[in-house]
């Protein structure tokens, strides 16, 4: 009777006040992030109301005037505006298309490696580009591709390959391919870590059985590896899609220069000069806020087209 009543209680719905007893640690710890998810987050959609503001921070809204739509419509009739949104629109597409398949080849790669020490070692150098900054970042690549004293240069001239230096970062063209390749090969390691998890989660026996068949290992790749992380790259797609809105203000910024400022002005360049350096707040929350919309509904769209499709998508 007792054994029966020890299987009862085990099998019981856990209660609230049961389980924050006995485990009330673990929620202390996520209290933590869910604070600051809140503060910095949700506590910030009251701010919004600053768009209808043509709003003074010594004054605060009660002493800011109510402008209506006037700050909508000031932004829309910007050309600067509109040159930064082609810009962002631009290059965003432009990291995706380059830098979205990078990380799933680099993961099929090492996933391929037999030798565990080379293996963890390159991991470990693919990695470490993630948390440089891109102030150093763009020091770095100044210092690589000075058209005269620049060490790519100079060894390209001493191979016979050009005659005058290539102006990697000073020239319209030049800077766009530099810029864009730098961001690949700072983030392509560190987006492996998530396809190699996913890859780890596929089922050893789906190799043997194929290895028994005959498959050799570009169609083990192809028939089991990629439909293994297909589900994977559907959910960090449309995660990509809804920053194609968006920009890296310090990226940009350590790229910067006057010969390249009709392609490096994007959004996060407008919301400084236009808005928090021109004391117009209303103007970069706006914005802002038009960038979180347009990237949630691209989120959404993305998704749907991906359940329709067959995949499981994001939402």
């Amino acid at each position: 009777m007792a054994k029966k009543k020890k299987n009862i209680e085990l099998y019981a719905p856990t209660t609230w006040k049961k389980a924050f007893q006995r485990d009330w640690q673990l929620y202390l710890l996520i209290l933590i992030p869910l604070i600051l998810v809140i503060v910095f987050n949700y506590a910030a959609y009251p701010g919004m109301r600053m768009i209808f503001y043509d709003y003074k921070p010594a004054k605060g809204y009660d002493g800011s005037e109510f402008v209506g739509l006037e700050t909508i419509k000031k932004v829309f009739k910007d050309n600067d505006f509109f040159l930064a949104l082609k810009n962002s629109i631009k290059y965003n597409l432009l990291d995706l298309a380059l830098g979205f398949p990078m990380p799933i080849i680099l993961a099929l790669i090492l996933n391929e490696l037999r030798f565990p020490r080379f293996k963890k070692v390159t991991q470990t150098i693919l990695y470490l580009p993630h948390f440089l900054s891109w102030v150093i970042i763009g020091s770095l690549a100044y210092q690589l591709f000075r058209p005269s004293t620049g060490i790519v240069n100079i060894v390209l001239k001493n191979f016979g390959l050009i005659k005058d230096g290539i102006p990697f970062l000073t020239e319209p063209g030049h800077w766009m391919v530099t810029y864009l390749l730098i961001a690949v090969w700072q983030g392509m390691g560190w987006g492996t870590i998530i396809y190699l998890a996913a890859i780890t989660s596929i089922s050893g026996e789906l190799y043997e059985a194929a290895m028994i068949d005959g498959a050799n290992r570009w169609q083990r790749i192809w028939h089991i590896t990629l439909p293994g992380i297909k589900s994977t790259a559907v959910t960090m797609l449309i995660m990509n899609l809804g920053r194609i809105m968006g920009s890296n203000f310090e990226r940009l910024e350590s790229f910067g220069n006057s010969g390249v400022k009709s392609e490096q002005y994007q959004l996060a360049i407008y919301i400084y000069e236009k808005g928090l350096a021109g004391n117009n707040f209303s103007r970069a929350t706006m914005v802002g806020v038009f960038q979180s919309l347009v990237g949630l509904l691209l989120v959404i769209v993305a998704d749907k087209v991906a359940k329709k499709l067959g995949e499981d998508g994001l939402l």
